[in-house]
């Protein structure tokens, strides 16, 4: 559910950003680097430190991190008299600090970018945590839940510390994530720089992917607090209540000026907040003891938690546009900086209310946690409604991302604006016809979740940072004993399993639910 401000205010950068990068030989990246470990530090200049005149077989460039690397000037006299030529471009290049050419029209403060990023985080995914920690056991979720929040938030730190990086070498403002992929391999290993196109299409299709199914479990999540609370009066079908929110859903993502989206945006936060509040006074009410539920689930189920909790903390796609439209972008990384800081109130959100919702409900828990507070309380009706109504305003700001990748193609299509705007506003509607299909077809809340999760979140949160961070380094170093690669070798192996098992935990849990 982020908040629209920073994608509105990078519309013109992304178009900037697009344009293609130079191609460059193997060697030139080396002098067109700066320190990049000025990301992980606050207030510190991005600048690169001037680099002292030394004799010919020691000349040193420092171009990353706390690490430099030596680079043997005699190797070709060539190569040296090329490097003296062209010393003072590779000077301004690795003197270049992409932040003092960001043109914004309303950059975002640290408290503004703090609640973007909460925003963009805490949706649906928190209220799934309960039914994850079923799937892990109360203390395999407890401490699965801090590491995960960790591994992604560390690859969100990759992901922004390789745009610092390209960007520099690129001399391109800001970059977003698919242009980060296409620029990481174009300015890479020679071999794999034919592939930075395919690289850009994949990571821009696995955006569709996860925001498509991020709408596909807010349909189904709006549809089932509705049908819960009004069971207690009238007993319909949920697919009733499913195909009653598709004209309302379809009419108001015809609604194309994100400015006229702010109010909704608004509305959804003050809802989710409030219900949030008095879910967990829910919650923390007449606990039972600790040894009631199981503190170790079955290795069969652990893929479903994974999914569950992979999906909860997706918010990468949010990073780069948050970082970008940041008036003081230093302060967004760094030990204390803005995202760390937010990062850990999610994951303690998502640590307590996955622990005390599994601990008061057991295995009792359903997909959402909402859906398991009493049906004939006043108070509890109320709050499904309210996250009912938050989530259905939410999908609209979900929605945007998709249908903003596929429109430019489709309007490409049609030679006049009467046609273009046309087409437009069908593919809207299928869009969204689509989501409502997809929803349909697979009922169960929890095994939604846990789907895209495992196939497309983990894809973004987990693949791709780690394989983004090797190549944008290739050139630099990976540090002493290869540290990095290791690091990085570790969590795709990480990533590549969950994917693998945890897609097919969740298809087996959807096709045939006694499996697991």
């Amino acid at each position: 559910m982020e908040d629209l401000t920073p994608l509105a205010n990078l519309q013109q950068i992304a178009e900037n950003a697009t344009r293609k990068p130079k191609k460059m030989s193997e060697r030139q990246p080396l002098l067109q680097q700066s320190d990049a470990s000025d990301y992980e530090g606050s207030g510190r200049s991005n600048a690169l430190r001037p680099v002292s005149s030394s004799p010919p077989d020691s000349t040193l460039v420092n171009v990353q991190s706390e690490d430099s690397i030596a680079v043997h000037s005699g190797v070709a006299d060539e190569e040296s008299h090329d490097s003296s030529q062209g010393s003072g471009s590779d000077a301004g290049k690795s003197m270049y600090n992409p932040t003092n050419h960001r043109e914004l029209e309303h950059p975002t403060s640290n408290f503004d970018t703090l609640v973007h990023l909460l925003k963009g985080n805490i949706g649906t995914g928190i209220l799934a945590m309960p039914h994850a920690f079923k799937n892990a056991g109360l203390y395999v979720g407890l401490v699965g839940t801090l590491i995960m929040g960790a591994i992604c938030t560390h690859c969100m730190h990759m992901l922004v510390k390789s745009s610092h990086e390209l960007c520099r070498r690129l001399q391109l403002p800001a970059l977003d994530f698919p242009g980060v992929a296409c620029s990481s391999f174009d300015t890479g290993p020679l071999g794999l720089r034919r592939y930075s196109h395919l690289a850009r299409r994949i990571v821009t299709i696995f955006l569709f992917i996860t925001q498509i199914g991020f709408c596909c479990v807010y349909f189904l999540f709006v549809a089932l607090n509705i049908k819960d609370v009004m069971d207690h009066y009238y007993v319909m079908n949920k697919y009733i209540y499913l195909l009653i929110m598709l004209v309302p859903m379809v009419l108001l993502n015809l609604v194309r000026n994100l400015k006229y989206l702010t109010p909704v945006s608004l509305i959804a936060s003050v809802l989710t907040v409030a219900g949030l509040a008095i879910t967990f006074s829910y919650l923390l009410h007449d606990l039972p003891d600790t040894s009631s539920v199981k503190p170790v689930a079955s290795w069969a189920t652990l893929p479903l938690y994974f999914g569950t909790a992979v999906y909860a903390f997706e918010g990468i796609g949010v990073v780069l546009p948050l970082e970008n439209n940041m008036r003081t972008p230093q302060d967004f990384g760094g030990t204390t900086g803005v995202l760390n800081t937010g990062m850990v109130i999610v994951a303690c959100l998502y640590t307590a209310v996955g622990f005390f919702g599994y601990l008061k409900y057991g295995d009792m828990v359903k997909g959402s946690i909402t859906l398991n507070l009493p049906q004939d309380d006043i108070l509890s009706q109320l709050v499904k409604i309210s996250m009912a109504v938050a989530i259905f305003f939410s999908y609209t700001l979900q929605f945007y991302v998709p249908v903003n990748i596929v429109e430019p193609f489709v309007r490409d299509q049609f030679e006049t604006r009467q046609a273009k705007e046309l087409a437009a506003t069908i593919l809207r509607i299928v869009l969204v016809t689509f989501t409502f299909v997809l929803a349909a077809c697979i009922p169960n809340l929890a095994d939604i979740i846990s789907l895209v999760g495992a196939v497309s979140s983990s894809a973004l949160a987990l693949i791709a940072p780690p394989i983004i961070e090797m190549i944008t380094f290739y050139n630099v170093g990976y540090g002493r004993y290869n540290s990095l690669l290791w690091k990085d070798f570790a969590i795709l192996a990480f990533g590549v399993c969950g994917f693998v098992f945890g897609t097919w935990a969740s298809l087996s849990e959807i096709f045939n639910p006694s499996t697991i």
